[in-house]
């Protein structure tokens, strides 16, 4: 959602947004939602309210209970809605002008904005709207959103809110806070990022990027939104609109393979339970003679699991996290990504050493982490060290909201599977197939409804003046 001046320097973030209706605690349940949601931001976070018939918020830079505390909730009472985001970015947009809900105020009307995924059009949006006279305080596409949905009020409330998300192009889920109270949800016509509606003590609707936020505030799964689906709650009720033209769905298959919490359900399907499923396939496709199957803590649990299951080879934890470090991955700077390697994980000494092991990990998108491990392994005494994953390798950049941008930051684009085996120090070094991924993700509908162009190269949406290649349908 970072709009960069150098247009070549692709958008860069993935996000988690939350919203309620009409709640006395509303921005205490938003700070727990966000809590749930913590996985798909660690840098920044925020809360709006509805008050006086107007929108207060608070956001700040730092995960969610170091920006909120009770005085700063107790100031964000108000009048029962609200939404809110947690963010993180790459070098460059890490701000707090670009933290977000994002509220503006407009002929004495408020609306704030929590927006995850990545509009591809945005720098061309922006352009003509600057042409036109906007005025933009931000470097983030929500502020896009926002000024074509001003733009369009003549044509009333949801005659704006087709208009312009008509004109997005990319991967969005949104909510948006008026102030009446009215709680509005968008997701783009492809599905790339998730979206659901929960229900609280049958007459509260929650909107939340993922399950696992409507668990914690105690709220029933009602669905998920539709792909193009515009869900307006009000203290009339729920109204839906369908605005687009119907198109193939594209869930993001990465978020079963890493980005989502293992304890919510994404099409249905229980993140836990498809990661375990990877890991059975992936022991069928590529076994090995060792003593131990091993993850690395956290994001290889699950397909770890599985794999020994299939395998019959012991499970052990043999690597010890540090819970109070932040995943690897999202960290916004490769420096601080280096560091975290070193802080995280400390491998059980005693259970490693003279060893044949199996690592599972999910995926391998810049090589550093897995390096480093391997070669701390080694250093034990590891006698021989496998690794599998369970995906196949990251050879394309992702344009829709995942922080691989560009094809220089992914390991798997430059190196084959033996030379990146030798560069990682393994004595072997196996993938799970495409076809494997897919049948053991299981989603009742067909694989090409799936975005895996960072798999294939397959773009859904064409970014730029680039024509993707289109999956068949």
């Amino acid at each position: 959602m970072t709009i960069y001046q150098d247009v070549g320097c692709r958008p860069r973030e993935a996000c988690g947004v939350f919203g309620i209706h009409q709640h006395p605690e509303s921005a205490r349940l938003t700070y727990f939602g966000l809590y749930a949601l913590q996985h798909r931001g660690q840098e920044s976070a925020g809360i709006a309210i509805v008050r006086d018939g107007r929108i207060a918020y608070h956001k700040g830079m730092g995960l969610v209970p170091d920006v909120f505390n009770d005085e700063k909730l107790e100031f964000l009472k108000g009048e029962c809605s609200a939404i809110g985001h947690v963010r993180y970015s790459t070098t460059g947009g890490s701000t707090l002008v670009n933290a977000q809900p994002f509220v503006i105020t407009h002929s004495g009307k408020s609306y704030a904005v929590a927006h995850n995924g990545n509009l591809v059009n945005a720098h061309i949006l922006k352009e003509q709207l600057e042409a036109e006279g906007s005025i933009f305080q931000t470097t983030t596409d929500s502020e896009i959103f926002l000024h074509l949905f001003v733009k369009s009020l003549k044509h009333g409330f949801e005659g704006a809110l087709i208009n312009a998300v008509t004109q997005l192009e990319g991967a969005y889920s949104i909510v948006m806070l008026t102030s009446r109270g009215e709680i509005i949800g968008i997701k783009d016509p492809h599905g790339f990022r998730p979206l659901c509606l929960g229900r609280l003590n049958n007459d509260r609707y929650v909107l939340a990027s993922e399950s696992c936020a409507l668990d914690l505030v105690e709220a029933e799964f009602v669905r998920e939104l539709d792909p193009g689906e515009i869900v307006i709650i009000s203290n009339d009720g729920i109204k839906s609109l369908h605005p687009h033209d119907q198109v193939a769905r594209h869930c993001c298959i990465f978020e079963y393979i890493y980005f989502a919490r293992p304890d919510s359900t994404i099409s249905g399907k229980n993140v836990y339970l498809t990661r375990k499923a990877h890991g059975h396939r992936l022991a069928r496709e590529a076994p090995v003679a060792a003593d131990l199957v091993m993850p690395f803590p956290d994001s290889g649990n699950y397909a770890a699991l599985g794999y020994a299951e299939e395998s019959g080879i012991p499970f052990d934890l043999a690597m010890i996290r540090n819970h109070y470090v932040g995943r690897t991955f999202i960290q916004p700077t490769q420096s601080m990504r280096d560091f975290s390697v070193r802080m995280k994980l400390n491998p059980v000494k005693e259970l490693l050493k003279g060893k044949d092991i199996i690592i599972i990990e999910d995926s391998i998108i810049r090589g550093t982490t897995a390096k480093t491990r391997v070669r701390a392994l080694r250093a034990l005494g590891v006698k021989k060290v496998h690794m599998r994953i369970s995906c196949p390798p990251h050879r394309f950049p992702c344009h829709y909201g995942i922080d691989f941008s560009t094809r220089g930051e992914l390991i798997a684009a430059k190196l084959s599977v033996d030379e990146l085996r030798d560069y990682l120090g393994l004595d072997s070094l196996h993938y799970l197939s495409l076809e494997g991924l897919l049948d053991s993700t299981g989603v009742d509908f067909p694989e090409n409804n799936f975005c895996k162009a960072c798999f294939d190269g397959c773009y859904p949406v064409k970014f730029d003046d680039i024509v993707s290649k289109e999956c068949l349908e």
